[in-house]
């Protein structure tokens, strides 16, 4: 177990962290991807369920966003207090993101409750694909404080040096999804509704395990009632922080819409499910290198909070160097198998020959998310809030969601829909990873 992070090689650190993180969130992943391939193989609903289950991303997203905008802002004031043997301080954080996500959590899930109709045809529903999309979320919004404290605090046990057990706290939920996911879908005939269930159910699982161990005699800094109580000062700066994973995930929610609405537009609600499924695919190669970039947030930011600044360069040259590597890789099996990839997610015929060429299109210059990962990340880690939020509003807001728009209009019909992800892919990656070695990386020095 490590848990002084200024010890060792930083390489090792790193992947000691990242590779049961990186198993982590592909089990978390599980929750929802398992549900899609099930629904997608349903046996006479065409279409029209996946793209049901698509419709909802936004909402789902949204959720994820609040819960990034408290779990990933507290995590690296965590670790840095923590490098400082600042204890009190770091349980005051942790309690505070507590209270700070179920709050939300039950704010979202009744909001969403009250209008859920409108919002789902603003999101580019139609009277095909609506009640399936009404039918999982109905259902799905009821385990929103499950989902957002299981996620949200998981953060914790890790940056305590126990991924390991990160790495449990979805692994025992996504089984659970595993086995409940046909049994309520295929057994029970419930369709879309029994996805959703198993979820929910799986999800309070998790979060029974999070919370199991933080107020447990294991973990070296414990989540304590006194420390619930949010302090404005404190909450400014979890929220200050983690305004970059919120706006990462808030402006993929915008995306999603604007994906959505236009697609429906130009090619029907066939495409919004071909969207669902590219989505999928990418949720699922992105997750290693995810993996690799949160790893090394704990390390980054230990190592920074006590003045180890050459581990600090060493910790971020990794980070990219094996981000760039793998996310080529992946690159490779797109384009070499695409019809394989879209497949595993839908039996629909019309899918699947429509998806494989739009699988080709979005993944093209896929290594190029690399460099976003470890330029965001390196902002994020280091304290630099600012720098992350403008990145991640450069690459979604200024790039994707105009050219969405605009390349259909210009004569690309639908494949424009999929072609403005690798265009932000190459502009925004290389724009946040230069600024970050030009501004951040060459000046470490000088702290």
């Amino acid at each position: 177990m490590i848990t002084d992070f200024s010890q060792g090689k930083v390489w090792k650190n790193i992947v000691s962290q990242a590779v049961p993180l990186t198993l982590a969130q592909f089990v978390q992943l599980l929750y929802n991807v398992v549900d899609r391939i099930y629904i997608g193989h349903l046996p006479g609903t065409g279409h029209l369920a996946l793209t049901g289950v698509g419709l909802t991303f936004p909402v789902v997203t949204l959720i994820a966003a609040f819960t990034n905008l408290f779990g990933t802002g507290g995590v690296p004031l965590f670790s840095i207090a923590r490098g400082r043997q600042e204890k009190e301080r770091a349980e005051k954080i942790m309690g505070n993101v507590f209270s700070l996500l179920a709050g939300t959590a039950v704010f979202l899930s009744v909001f969403c409750y009250l209008f859920q109709k409108p919002v789902l045809y603003l999101f580019g529903a139609g009277e095909g694909s609506y009640p399936y999309a009404a039918a999982y979320l109905g259902i799905y919004l009821a385990g929103t404080v499950f989902s957002m404290l299981a996620t949200g605090l998981n953060g914790f046990i890790n940056a305590q040096g126990y991924p390991g057990i990160g790495m449990l706290t979805t692994v025992i939920g996504a089984v659970c999804n595993l086995i409940l996911d046909p049994v309520f879908i295929f057994l029970f005939g419930m369709g879309v509704r029994g996805a959703a269930l198993a979820t929910v159910l799986s999800q309070m699982v998790s979060a029974v395990w999070v919370l199991h161990f933080l107020t447990g005699k294991k973990a070296l800094i414990r989540l304590k009632k006194k420390c619930l109580r949010p302090e404005g000062k404190l909450v400014r700066e979890i929220a200050g922080l983690g305004a970059a994973g919120f706006i990462v995930q808030a402006t993929n929610a915008l995306t999603q819409i604007v994906c959505n609405v236009t697609l429906k537009a130009y090619g029907g609600e066939l495409y919004v499910g071909i969207m669902t499924v590219l989505n999928s695919v990418r949720e699922v190669l992105s997750l290693p290198v995810m993996g690799i970039t949160s790893g090394s947030q704990p390390i980054l930011g230990y190592n920074y909070g006590a003045k180890q600044i050459a581990r600090v360069k060493e910790g971020i040259r990794f980070t990219a160097l094996i981000g760039v590597f793998y996310t080529m890789a992946a690159w490779a099996a797109v384009m070499l198998f695409p019809r394989f990839l879209f497949s595993v997610f839908t039996s629909d015929p019309s899918m699947v020959e429509n998806g494989k060429t739009a699988l080709q299109i979005y993944f093209f210059g896929f290594c190029f998310m690399a460099f976003q990962f470890a330029g965001q990340s390196t902002f994020q880690a280091l304290g630099y809030a600012g720098r992350s939020i403008f990145f991640s509003l450069f690459r979604k807001v200024i790039i994707v969601v105009p050219l969405t728009v605009l390349l259909p209009l210009a004569g690309f019909g639908v494949n424009g829909v999929f072609l403005a992800e690798p265009v932000s892919n190459v502009v925004g990656g290389l724009a946040c990873f230069t600024t970050m070695w030009l501004t951040v990386y060459r000046k470490l020095e000088n702290k």
